[in-house]
């Protein structure tokens, strides 16, 4: 009969956003403290986190992920010479001091644990099941920009869409820029979201994150008068519905009233503009 080992395993993550939390997962540590045994493994490539994070800067990104598995290398090596004389107790120990928790975007996730027979298979299932299980569908996923595309097509189609224009709502203490924005008495601001993020984490935050653009910027009462309009972009994965849901919920409770469109209702959406833009124009 062969002994299992006892481990513990902690995920490295990249949080692109600390304000926010919203993170993705670039590796992972496995210790098993018999032998002072050391797996881990993160990420050589970008995968989907350029999908998810557009703005993300690759060297500063790869050049982050090659000091934390230099370090963790060498901490790997020393833990295999101490043996069962090693003074760490579980993966958080050896993870933390390969990178220190502090405020950058690389933070590691709290311990699980486990028994195996097998560590380094057990290091490739963990980091398949958390790292890179997504990767083969990353480029599939809608941007803002794709949940925009089917409503400037039916702008043009409505000889609309030259009147809309970019406007940057200042208060005291924010400002949000729009691309598409016009004005009827106030300001009509038009911002695409996509939901079709990875985890349910992500996708409530993102709703958050528009909450608090929102709340600063009307928070004093000197901005312009204006009505947010979100046009939503539902998750490829069902299991996402819920946070979804509470993600719309999120922003219709942000100030001034924003109403939500989801991708079903562009028609009405357009119909809405068209009908405005009509009554505006008769009205001048």
């Amino acid at each position: 009969m062969t002994d299992k080992l006892p481990y513990s395993y902690t995920l490295l993550r990249y949080v692109h956003d600390v304000l926010t939390g919203e993170f993705v997962n670039v590796g992972v540590v496995v210790f098993a403290p018999s032998g002072g045994q050391v797996r881990f493994k993160v990420r050589r490539t970008m995968g989907r986190l350029k999908g998810v994070f557009p703005d993300l800067d690759r060297a500063a990104f790869m050049s982050a992920m090659a000091s934390t598995r230099r370090a963790l290398q060498q901490i790997a090596k020393r833990e295999q010479d101490a043996g069962m004389f090693s003074s760490l107790v579980n993966a958080g120990d050896i993870a933390r001091r390969a990178l220190p928790l502090d405020s950058s975007s690389l933070q590691w996730s709290d311990c699980g644990t486990g028994v195996t027979k097998d560590l380094d298979a057990t290091l490739d299932r963990i980091f398949e099941r958390f790292v890179a299980r997504y990767d083969t569908h990353a480029r599939d996923r809608k941007t803002d920009e794709d949940v925009w595309r089917p409503v400037r097509q039916r702008l043009e189609e409505r000889d609309l869409a030259q009147c809309l224009q970019e406007k940057s709502i200042q208060g005291g203490l924010d400002a949000i820029f729009f691309k598409h924005a016009w004005k009827n008495g106030k300001w009509h601001v038009y911002e695409p979201l996509s939901f079709d993020l990875v985890d349910a984490d992500g996708i409530k935050s993102k709703a958050r994150e528009w909450l608090g653009h929102l709340s600063a910027v009307v928070a004093d009462g000197r901005a312009e008068d204006f009505k947010p309009h979100f046009i939503v972009g539902a998750p490829s994965d069902p299991s996402l519905h819920d946070a979804y849901r509470t993600a719309i919920a999120i922003l219709e409770r942000a100030p001034n009233g924003p109403e939500v469109f989801e991708e079903g209702e562009l028609d009405a959406l357009v119909t809405q503009i068209e009908d405005e833009v009509r009554a505006h124009r008769q009205s001048h």
